[in-house]
């Protein structure tokens, strides 16, 4: 019997080194869901966030009690302290909470795509799950984007009276003031994790990892408009941040001129119509 014929290199894409940073494909796949017909999905990102699961999702449910048909979809991003018991135990006590778990940590944005992936909900909310995104807000970001029309792509949150230390605000301040000038999207907070958008336009997206910092730029790529709500945040309930300053400061960066390449090659999107 020949033997088989090697196996195809595959060849890295033209482009900037940045479009190479892609998800892992083992966190990229469609999940399962079910055929219960929801109407919202709320969507936490966590990692080892144990003590802060449950109070959350008390918190959560209260928000939309009697609002929308709802579920919950918390994506465990390879957390390594009880935060898969807690998820256990709160699938048992809340039958619309959801676990998706990551086998390794892939970073915010590859949880927020996994659980907008398996989301049944035409609008999806996010929410970081530290719990200093109070989900009170929910409602109206998801208010927004169901009387926005077809073209409103996404609702953000801005915060205001931010919890946060003196560095961390001026981190932020300089981070969004650059963003904007490069960026030009408009925004004066993109790392707020309360959201809400239409599932289908996010996936339409084009996806990296760091996604999550840049939506407004990107929804406005698409031709989408965008609400602002204000929002309060609150101090972080227990543990301590897992995203550092200097761990993503030169990858924001990288992904700050991605973004700006993006842009700049978006062709008009033409209107296709079927000739019979």
């Amino acid at each position: 019997m020949p033997a088989p014929p090697p196996p195809h290199k595959k060849r890295t894409p033209l482009g900037p080194v940045w479009l190479a940073r892609q998800v892992n494909p083992a966190t990229s796949f469609d999940l399962p869901s079910s055929d219960k017909a929801v109407a919202v999905s709320i969507v936490v990102p966590v990692r080892n966030e144990a003590e802060n699961i449950l109070p959350l999702i008390e918190e959560i449910t209260a928000a939309l009690a009697g609002r929308h048909d709802y579920e919950i979809i918390y994506v465990n991003d390879g957390s390594t302290d009880a935060s898969a018991e807690r998820l256990a135990e709160a699938v048992k006590r809340w039958p619309d909470v959801r676990q998706i778990k990551h086998g390794v940590s892939t970073g915010q944005s590859a949880a927020v795509r996994s659980g907008v992936r398996a989301a049944r909900g035409a609008i999806v909310a996010t929410l970081d799950g530290d719990g200093q995104n109070d989900p009170v807000f929910l409602p109206e970001l998801i208010g927004a984007i169901e009387k926005g029309g077809a073209r409103l792509g996404l609702a953000a949150g801005q915060r205001v009276g931010r919890k946060d230390t003196s560095f961390k605000k001026f981190q932020s301040r300089a981070a969004n003031a650059i963003r904007n000038a490069i960026l030009h999207d408009g925004t004066r907070d993109t790392g707020c994790g309360l959201k809400a958008f239409r599932r289908e336009v996010f996936l339409v997206l084009p996806y990296f990892d760091g996604l999550h910092r840049f939506l407004p730029a990107l929804v406005r790529r698409e031709g989408y408009e965008i609400a602002y709500v204000d929002v309060i945040d609150r101090p972080r309930r227990s543990g301590v941040s897992n995203y550092g300053f200097f761990d993503r400061l030169w990858i924001g960066i990288l992904d700050l001129f991605g973004v700006w390449w993006l842009l700049r090659r978006k062709k008009p999107t033409p209107v296709a119509t079927e000739v019979t």
